[in-house]
This record gives structure tokens, C-alpha cells and sequence, in this order.
């Protein structure tokens, strides 16, 4: 069983990194403990800055050391990060074309008993309606790994979401198969298309397999690229299907399953289900108590092909 965090990974890359590139700075709003990234602090202090609890500040100032040629990666919990300092996200970093990465820590539903106000189940719809704002979701620490080593060679703006807890592997360190801004082709398949990005991938995975002792042939895609959406991959998808299901730690509106439909819809219409948390007040509980009370569990997705397939 997997160990290690999503935002490890992030912390393990940037300091490997950091040695050489003293461009590379970190800063936090009094959240170096929960973005993993106290060992960066700790190996590089003349290359990290702690804001405090200061979202807006944490986001401009970012932008501004960007401008003076430094290669910032600001960390904050996602469900802050995406609402509190969005103007900054918007204007400072998207606008301003700035080299800034965002990492949106304890994404999701992550935080658990803190409730609604500490979930962050806008944050897609919220960060790819900003134009020149990228958005990622990945959806294990291999692939994390890929992204911010991919993401430290470019200058454009990104929002990168990431998990409070471990996450099962979906890849291998000798087998990732990344390319940016593409989909990874997890597995093919001709009745039923199963779209999904971060946690979800693992029990979209999951539950190709229970269809496929079904008789259900399932094709999954780990759309990591929330934007840039990879359209072709879609397409392809849900061409060689009778139907598809997108899954995402998400709110209804806005996010994974909103692209996809309007990308379906228009290229290629085929019966369409969106799974993700509901517009309404979330339960209490962990991350899999609430996962399975929504159905956003292998079991549920499997439940809903079959329903979908009729």
C-alpha cells in the first residue's frame, strides 16, 4: 500500500531541483506542513517564503517575483487558494501571463470532518473558466512526479490540484506513460467509456474490471489535463463506445464531466452520465466514507455502466 502523498512528490521534485535552479522558490501560507513541503524549507530557506495566512498576498507576491525572473510555486489549501485569492489567480498570474504554479493542497473533499467550508468542490469549475489558466489533477504520485517536472520547463500560468492523503498507485516508477496535456490511455475498450481525473482514476480502473467479468468491454482515460482538455482523446473514446461516464471529486457543474458533454455533444452524441459530489451539502466523514456514500466507488461506477448500458 502506497505511502506516500501527491503533494510529497510535488515537494521531493522541486528540492531535487531547487539545488541547481536557484530560480525555483516555494511559498506558503502557513502551509508548509500540510503541502509536505517543510523539507524544502528546511534545505532551501534563502528560497522559501512563508506569507502567513494570506492567500491574496500569497498569490501576488508569487506574480511578482515571477516578473523578476523567479520561477515560483505558491502552496495553499485548494478550497482557499480557488476562491479567496481568485481575483489575484485571475489578474496577477492569468492575466499577467505569469510564470506562477499554483498547487491547490487537501483538494476535494480531503479535509474531511472540517466540512464544507474546507472542501473544494469549485475549484475546477472556477480555475478553467480563467483564460491562459492551466489546470491539472493527477492522479498518482508517478504521475505527479511527471507533471512538475514538465511544469518546471515552462513560463505559462497552472493550477495543479492535489490530495491530503495517499492515493493507491496507478502507475510504476519505470512505467509512466505522461505526455502533457494528453490523456493517459489506461485501458481500451468498446461499450462504455470511463473518463476520470485524480482519485477517481483508481476505482474507474477498479471498476472496468468487476464490467469485464460482466461481459462489459470498459475503456478508461486519466484525464490528468482538465485544461487543456485533450478533445482528440475524448472523441476517440467515446466513439468506439455506446456510452460514457465521467467521475471527478467535483461538483456537478463546471468541471470534468461539463467539458465532456459539451465536447460529446457536439462531435460525437452518445448517452452521457456525470458522477461527482452533489450540489448540495456534503456528509461529514473521510474521504471514503463520503466517497462511498455518493456512489463514487468502483461498485457505484460499474452499477452505472450497467444501468447506462441498459
Amino acid at each position: 500500500m502506497n505511502k506516500i502523498p501527491n503533494r510529497q512528490a510535488i515537494c521531493h521534485v522541486l528540492n531535487e531541483h531547487a539545488d541547481t535552479d536557484k530560480d525555483i522558490v516555494v511559498l506558503c501560507s502557513d502551509s508548509r506542513g500540510s503541502a509536505s513541503l517543510a523539507p524544502f524549507a528546511e534545505a532551501h530557506p534563502e528560497q522559501f517564503v512563508e506569507v502567513g495566512i494570506a492567500e491574496q498576498n500569497l498569490v501576488s507576491i508569487s506574480a511578482g517575483m515571477a516578473k523578476a525572473g523567479k520561477k515560483p510555486f505558491a502552496a495553499s489549501p485548494a478550497c482557499f487558494l480557488s476562491t479567496r485569492s481568485y481575483e489575484q489567480a485571475k489578474v496577477d498570474v492569468a492575466y499577467s501571463d505569469t510564470n506562477v504554479k499554483l498547487i491547490g493542497i487537501s483538494g476535494g473533499i480531503s479535509y474531511g470532518a472540517l466540512g464544507m467550508s474546507h472542501h473544494s468542490a469549485q475549484d475546477f469549475a472556477a480555475m478553467c473558466a480563467i483564460p491562459n489558466m492551466r489546470v491539472y489533477v493527477p492522479s498518482d504520485r508517478h504521475q505527479t512526479k511527471k507533471l512538475i517536472e514538465n511544469l518546471l520547463k515552462d513560463e505559462k500560468p497552472a493550477y495543479i490540484r492535489v490530495g491530503r492523503n495517499p492515493v493507491e498507485d496507478i502507475y510504476t516508477e519505470e512505467n509512466v506513460p505522461f505526455v502533457m496535456d494528453r490523456a493517459t490511455i489506461l485501458r481500451d475498450g468498446t461499450d462504455v467509456a470511463l473518463i476520470a481525473c485524480g482519485e477517481m482514476v483508481r476505482p474507474a480502473m477498479e471498476a472496468a474490471e468487476i464490467l469485464q467479468e460482466k461481459g462489459i468491454s470498459a475503456s478508461v482515460l486519466d484525464m490528468y489535463c482538465l485544461k487543456p482538455l485533450d478533445e482528440e482523446a475524448v472523441i476517440r473514446a467515446a466513439s468506439r463506445a455506446k456510452a460514457v461516464i465521467t467521475v471527478e471529486e467535483h461538483a456537478p457543474y463546471g468541471g470534468l464531466g461539463s467539458m465532456v458533454s459539451m465536447i460529446i455533444g457536439a462531435d460525437c452524441p452518445k448517452r452521457t452520465a456525470c458522477m461527482a459530489l452533489p450540489d448540495a451539502p456534503v456528509i461529514t466523514g473521510t474521504s471514503k466514507e463520503v466517497f462511498d456514500h455518493y456512489g463514487l466507488n468502483k461498485e457505484g461506477i460499474a452499477k452505472k455502466a450497467v444501468e447506462l448500458l441498459g
